[in-house]
């Protein structure tokens, strides 16, 4: 036990029910594609936020942004590189690696043929096991330069 924990901070079964729900959530959506995991696995209102995206999505509207992104990138290998727990919430740090074959509707992009290798950060809430936000970070810039759209 550490010195300075207590009564209030959640038991350690919590944190690894969370951190369950969490990886499988993520192997489900971005690394299967599994639309109806969406359905299954997150509240009613539940909403997903990331700086490339204009506004955040609800649930239909990160099915389509995964459908694209997998349509894209058939071929994506999601890695996780890191996974920690604390309260309700569950941080993912991820690698992907894939060819982009297909096009990318979110950003108009024909295929092109590159393959790409990025970074990034999903941190999920999770309450009464269901996931009810994600919100991510991404080297987009770095996928950008990949994929030949900037210098």
């Amino acid at each position: 036990m550490y010195p300075y924990e207590n009564d209030s901070m959640q038991p350690t079964t919590l944190l690894q029910t969370n951190k369950e729900i969490a990886l499988h959530f993520f192997q489900e959506t971005w690394e299967k594609c599994n639309l109806a995991a969406v359905d299954r696995l997150t509240s009613k209102d539940f909403k997903v936020s990331y700086p490339v995206l204009p506004a955040p999505l609800d649930a239909e509207g990160f099915k389509a942004w995964l459908t694209d992104i997998h349509t894209g990138f058939p071929d994506l290998r999601m890695i996780i590189t890191d996974t920690i727990a604390e309260a309700d919430k569950v941080v993912i740090a991820w690698q992907a690696k894939a060819t982009q074959t297909g096009e990318l509707k979110l950003i108009n992009l024909p295929p092109t043929g590159r393959s790409v290798s990025y970074t990034g950060i999903i941190i999920y809430r999770i309450v009464a096991g269901k996931i009810v936000e994600e919100r991510g970070e991404e080297d987009v810039l770095g996928l950008l330069k990949q994929l030949g759209l900037i210098p």
